[in-house]
C-alpha cells in the first residue's frame, strides 16, 4: 500500500456534500467579459427571388431547378445564333460589295449601269 498516490483532502461543501479538493468546481467570473465576434463576408448571396415566387405561386422544385439550369443554357444558346446571324450578315455585305465592285470595274458602261440597277433595287427593297 505504500506504492498508492496520497489521497487529497476532503471538503465540505456549502451544500453539505463532500468533495475531494482537487476535483472542485472553478469559482463562476463575476465580471462579464465582453464576447467579440469575427464575422467574414466575402460575398453576397445569390438573389433567388424568382425561385422564391416561383415556389409560392405553386409552381414545383422541379420546374424552378429546370429553369435555374435551362435558363442559362438558353441564354446561351441565343448568344450562339445571333453570333451566326451576325457573321452572315456581314460576309453577305461583303461578298455584295466585292461584286459590285468587280462589275463596275470590270463591265465598262453595261457594268456602271447593271451596277446602278442593282443599288436601285436594293433601295426599293429597303423602303417596303
Amino acid at each position: 500500500m505504500s506504492n498508492l498516490p496520497e489521497p487529497a483532502p476532503v471538503v465540505r461543501l456549502p451544500d453539505g456534500t463532500y468533495a475531494y479538493a482537487d476535483q472542485l468546481p472553478s469559482p463562476i467570473q463575476t465580471t462579464p467579459v465582453p464576447q467579440v465576434v469575427h464575422q467574414h463576408i466575402h460575398q453576397a448571396p445569390p438573389d433567388r427571388t424568382v425561385q422564391r415566387i416561383a415556389l409560392g405561386s405553386g409552381i414545383g422544385a422541379g420546374s424552378v431547378a429546370a429553369g435555374v439550369y435551362f435558363g442559362p443554357l438558353l441564354v446561351g444558346a441565343l448568344t450562339a445564333i445571333a453570333a451566326n446571324l451576325a457573321l452572315l450578315a456581314f460576309l453577305a455585305v461583303a461578298m455584295t460589295w466585292g461584286v459590285v465592285s468587280v462589275v463596275k470595274s470590270v463591265g465598262g458602261a453595261d457594268g456602271a449601269n447593271a451596277a446602278k440597277n442593282v443599288g436601285k433595287a436594293a433601295r426599293s427593297l429597303r423602303r417596303r
